[in-house]
Formats: C-alpha cells, structure tokens, sequence
C-alpha cells in the first residue's frame, strides 16, 4: 500500500474510532491507528539462520470521561470490533480512579502542522528486499570473521521497518506520518570456554543510504571483541571513570529520568528540588531538538498534539525545567513541554526526543592520558539506581588505564556513585557520534568507586 493509501484510511479509522468512543458516551477521546511492515534477516556460519516478518494494523482508544480514562486496543479494525472497543473502553474508563489532570489540549495549543514535511523520518526508496538484507548481513558477518582470533559471530543481522500512524482526538486534532528504520548489526565472539569475550557493533538510521557499510559494521564487531581478549578484574578503589562514548548516553538518560515530569510529580527524583541550580558543569548545556532532519527519534507533533521545538534542558550547567506532558504539567502548575508519547494500550507520558550534551574539546586519548589511572567503561550489565537519592551502582566492563595508557581489558567489576556529585564532575570529549537519540560524547567522571579483585 502507498504511504498516501496508508494515510487515508488509517486517518479513517483513528476518526471512526473517536467518533464511536463519543457516541459510548466518552466526554473526550483520542485515537491511535498504526500500519507497519517489517523484515529482519539473522545468517550465521555464511547461511540464513532465521527469518522474520511481520505486517499488520493496529488501533488503540483512549477514552476521558469525568477525570477517569481507560486505553484499550485491538489488531482488528472492523466496524463491529471498533465499536465494541469504544463500550469497553467507556465502561472501563468509570471504573478508574479519578485524576482532575487528565484530558485533552485545548484547541488552541494544538500543533498547526500535522504530517512530518520536511523532517524526512521516512525513506523515500523502496523497501528492501530480504534477499538485499540477507546479502548485507551476510557481509558484515564475512568482515567480522576475517579478522585473525575471531573464533564465530555470534549473530549478524539486518532489518528494516516502515510504520505509519496517525492521530485523531475528539478536539478537532487529526495528523500523521510515517517514518522508517534501517538496521545493521554484528556480534563476534574470540576465545573458547573461560576465556571466552564477545562484543559488538550496530547502526540504526532512518534512510539506508545514510548507513555504514556493512563491512565497517562487521570489522569494529571484531576489533571491539579482540580488545576484550584476556579480561580480568581491575584493582579496588576510588579512582576516575572514563565512559566510552558508546554508553556515555546512560549517564545523561539518568538525568533526564530525573527531571521527567512524572517523577517530578511524584516527588521520587533526585533532582526534584534543584530548578535553577546547578546540575551540570559550569558552560555545559543540554538541548533537545525534536526537529533534527532524518533523525531516528525526530517528530512534528507530541501525542497529544502539540507542536515539538527545540529547547534547552540545562544551559551553562543550570537546570531550566522538567519534561513535561499535558497532565504531568497541570500537576505542576505548569505548561506542557510537548514531550507526551504513547502506546497502543498505555496513556500519554513525558518523553525527550534528540538531546544532545555539550561536547568538549578533548579526544579520547588526551582524556585517558589526563586520567593517569583508572578506568574505561565499554559496557555495563544490571543496575542498582536509587531515583529518590541518585545512588548509583552497575557492573561495567572496560579496560584499566595505568600512567596515561591503556593497560588491559577487564571486567567482573563494580563502579558506584551518587549520580548528582557524579554529572557535576563530568569533562566531555569531543567524540560524540551522530545519528543517536541523546548524543553524548565520551564522559570523564572524577573519584567513584570500583569494586573489582
């Protein structure tokens, strides 16, 4: 079906389907119709080792009656179902509690445009072919194996997907867009049994042609995993934490998690006391631009109809304001920041879309020569994070750094902190990579605490 095609009668139904919830007798409503196709090719050993694909419609209602709501969805959408989500819906949402904040945008906060001209989040070619996706995963696999020690790859892979939706609300909103993704990635394993290391690399766009060559994919697969040959675990103690650019983006995703509106709103955020203060270094700042051209996460509109832009988050290190969706900014007292998503079956919440940090003017290896002893976390596995307080502890991998240089792999270690002392310390390289939903450069952290051997 043509994207014009898929618009017309998603358009369609996401109507039909505030129009029915209305004549449940629903006082407000809005409406999510979504079409997406998907192919994801997996080889292994040279050979197709799996094939997916998926394609279908899906709605979901949201119903508003006197303070109460209820989301209900389905993957059919005939006349009969349509009407029968809108009942239950209805009897469902006065059976909820009642919150005085829920409901609708009034019409004149609404976005003026409606579709995604101009942001170019879907691909204008052709889907490709799963022989075409077969073929490029079958190339990074072939570049990744080619590199002397590496033993198998794990998996290679190439996807893609093509999703559009549209959004319909009983306050006269009605828009929609699609928008693709484009996927590559490799895992490499050296070494047998104990001795055993994996690593990876992978890229996500939303045109194919902005990708790396499957190749560069696959080779960096392997380069990342021969580096990991050897691991053991680094000394005990207070030392400077260097995060690689690849997981940088987790340490400012802590922040943004505690400047989110429903944590705010909750009173369970650690930085729910410190509008106006200080929360980054001095000159750092922390924008998010929803309108970046091609970018994965870019969008015209929030989902509840409100016009994205860009704003700043922090300036010169001081916090500006929360993340904010219609209802988490009544309770606040405060005006939505266009931030709402939402699902099929969830309500609205606040988001961010495309935040980028303030780089530094320092490479990678000036900052790890400046480190003198410490360490470099490449990858982290589970979490022990304390949203009310901002006590931090997750398993980390890297390599430990001895005089300025990098001394061996490591892992089976423990790194920890408070994460407000934590960002306030932070020195950014200038190595942030492109085309990520928060784009962070590699970040120097100052005296948090490794538990290793």
């Amino acid at each position: 079906m043509s994207g014009d095609a898929a618009k017309t009668d998603l358009k369609k139904l996401a109507e039909g389907l505030v129009e029915a919830a209305r004549r449940a007798g629903a006082d407000q409503a809005d409406a999510l119709a979504m079409q997406g196709r998907s192919v994801s090719i997996d080889v292994r050993g040279g050979a197709l080792e799996q094939a997916e694909r998926a394609e279908g419609i899906e709605i979901g209602l949201r119903v508003l009656i006197g303070g109460r709501q209820a989301c209900v969805s389905a993957s059919d959408h005939g006349e009969a179902t349509i009407a029968e989500l809108a009942e239950r819906g209805v009897a469902m949402a006065r059976e909820a509690p009642v919150d005085d904040t829920l409901g609708l945008a009034e019409p004149d906060q609404l976005a003026e445009k409606r579709d995604a001209g101009g942001l170019q989040v879907l691909d204008d070619q052709p889907d490709p072919a799963p022989e075409a996706l077969q073929e490029t995963a079958l190339r990074a696999e072939a570049a990744a194996m080619a590199a002397k020690g590496i033993s198998q790859v794990e998996a290679a892979s190439a996807a893609f997907s093509n999703r559009h939706m549209w959004l319909a609300a009983s306050n006269g909103f009605s828009g929609g867009y699609g928008r693709s993704t484009h996927v590559i990635s490799t895992v490499a394993i050296t070494g047998e049994g104990l001795g055993m290391e994996r690593d990876y690399a992978a890229e996500s766009r939303s045109w194919a042609e902005d990708l790396p060559d499957p190749e560069e994919i696959g080779a960096l697969a392997a380069e990342r995993t021969l580096a990991r040959a050897g691991s053991r675990k680094p000394p005990t103690g207070a030392f400077p934490i260097l995060y690689d650019r690849r997981i940088a983006s987790s340490l400012i995703a802590h922040l943004l998690a505690a400047v989110n509106g429903g944590a705010i709103a909750r009173g369970a955020s650690w930085l729910r006391k410190e509008m106006g203060e200080a929360v980054l270094p001095l000159g750092m700042d922390l924008i998010e631009d929803p309108l970046r051209i091609r970018y994965p996460s870019s969008r015209p509109f929030d989902a509840e109809g409100l016009a994205t832009r860009r704003r700043e988050i922090v300036s010169g290190g001081i916090l500006q304001g929360w993340t904010l969706d219609l209802a988490t900014g009544r309770k606040l007292d405060m005006e939505s920041t266009a931030s709402a998503a939402r699902g099929l079956t969830s309500p609205p919440s606040p988001v961010n879309s495309n935040v980028i940090l303030t780089p530094g003017t320092q490479t990678q290896e000036q900052m790890i020569a400046d480190m003198g002893r410490g360490l470099i976390v490449t990858s982290m596995l589970g979490a022990s994070i304390n949203g009310t307080t901002g006590d931090y502890s997750r398993g980390a991998a890297g390599f430990w750094v001895e005089n300025g240089r990098i001394a061996y792999p490591v892992n089976e270690c423990t790194i920890a902190g408070n994460l407000r002392d934590m960002l306030m310390t932070l020195i950014a390289g200038n190595d942030a990579l492109p085309w990520r939903g928060i784009e962070v450069p590699s970040l120097l952290v100052e005296g948090m605490t490794v538990a290793g051997a």
